[in-house]
């Protein structure tokens, strides 16, 4: 499993982030504290607190996937 962190801060990312973790053929969660949300789902992840650091949780590899995070990673 990797992880990574990330920071979401509005609408247009959340669909950016959303659109291509859906096109990947592996699970991926995004959470914040205890809550775990399944980051295929636009409305889940608008759920969370976008002023928090976010963190992804996936088990596989997708090159575009990859450079999503990449952009919206945090230090």
């Amino acid at each position: 499993m990797s992880e990574k962190k990330i920071k979401l801060t509005g609408t247009e990312e959340v669909r950016d982030f959303v659109r291509e973790a859906g096109k990947c053929d592996f699970d991926i969660d995004i959470s914040y504290n205890r809550v775990i949300i399944d980051a295929k789902s636009f409305l889940g992840v608008l759920s969370l607190d976008l002023n928090r650091e976010l963190t992804v949780k996936y088990g596989g590899h997708d090159m575009n996937f990859e450079n999503v995070l990449s952009k919206y990673a945090t230090a």
